[in-house]
């Protein structure tokens, strides 16, 4: 595995974009394609762009840029699975996860468990950030409303 950046600065920086972009309810991007929400951050030599397409069900992708080279990406599908499920609380909530700080895992989406009453926020990934996938979920009352699958790696 030969990459542009090391495993340090990439959990360091992803920590950071995550935390300015989507789940803070950041500034949206210009879009890069049509019909995409776009997200940017930048700091030195380094780019995180995140782009999703959709709204209830959604699927997107991040990619970091050292020096203007793509070094580094994630693909994500995410669902609502309750019919009669809101999604602006369902978002809100996924949001309010994300933002959680969290070392035990590598730093792709949310933190292991996240709770606020009835709700729950689940991440379970496998592998380490060169070579990754995994599945978030989202429970009320232990029924499972919401769920997203990811994976990604090394460019």
């Amino acid at each position: 595995m030969s990459t542009k950046i090391s495993i340090k600065e990439l959990c360091a920086f992803l920590n950071e974009a995550h935390k300015r972009t989507y789940a803070a309810g950041g500034k949206k991007a210009p879009p890069a394609r049509l019909n995409s929400d776009d997200f940017e951050y930048r700091k030195g030599d380094l780019v995180y762009h995140d782009t999703y397409f959709g709204a209830r069900d959604f699927i997107g992708e991040e990619i970091v840029y050292k020096r203007k080279t793509p070094v580094w990406g994630m693909n994500y599908y995410g669902f609502v699975l309750a019919k009669n499920s809101k999604e602006k609380q369902i978002y809100g909530f996924l949001k309010k996860a994300l933002m959680q700080e969290y070392k035990s895992l590598i730093p792709v989406r949310g933190p292991k468990i996240y709770e606020s009453n009835a709700w729950q926020y689940k991440n379970s990934p496998t592998g380490g950030l060169g070579n990754f996938s995994g599945k978030e979920e989202i429970l009320v009352r232990k029924k499972v409303i919401y769920r997203c699958l990811y994976h990604g790696g090394f460019i």
